[in-house]
């Protein structure tokens, strides 16, 4: 009987042990990796992002300070990808592959930043000399709050949704 009793023991700590070790590979991460994929014209266009939620925290100007360098995202810096030369807000933008920031401003026109140097860990070690391009933007305020970041490519370019706020970048 002991030795049913010790077999049933150790059968339970193992399921146990299982059970936790799976529950722990399938958590959903804080902020998962996502990726918006489109065509704009002919080119190709790639966003991968981690997606942060708001859970009623301040956002603009609080999690996300005004006047400063952010990665447009969580985690690694955003990146942004074309297969062909594109027109962002008017300035043209070389194929390739770049890092995405934003700098939110109180006043609503933000600055958009598509950065040669696209692997990143977010803004950290961001440099200005490198950037491609850097466009201001006028955001809009959605009508309900967007709990996770999001990107939507569209006909006209791409939006950044997030919180209360939707940052259009136009694309031609």
């Amino acid at each position: 009987m002991k030795s049913i009793l010790k077999s049933a023991t150790v059968l339970v700590a193992a399921m146990t042990i299982s059970v936790n070790a799976f529950a722990q590979e399938t958590k959903k991460p804080a902020s998962p990796p996502m990726t918006a994929t489109g065509k704009i014209k002919d080119a190709n266009i790639t966003i991968n992002y981690s997606s942060p939620s708001v859970k009623g925290r301040t956002i603009w100007g609080g999690l996300e300070a005004y006047d400063k360098v952010w990665r447009a995202g969580a985690n690694e810096a955003t990146t942004f990808e074309t297969d062909k030369d594109i027109t962002v807000q008017g300035k043209k933008l070389p194929a390739g592959k770049y890092s995405f920031f934003l700098i939110p401003k109180a006043s609503g026109t933000w600055t958009a930043i598509f950065n040669k140097e696209a692997k990143q860990w977010g803004a950290y070690k961001y440099e200005q000399s490198k950037d491609a391009l850097r466009v201001d933007v006028k955001t809009k305020a959605l009508p309900t709050t967007q709990e996770a970041l999001v990107y939507k490519i569209n006909n006209n370019g791409f939006t950044m949704d997030w919180d209360k706020i939707s940052v259009p970048v136009e694309i031609k």
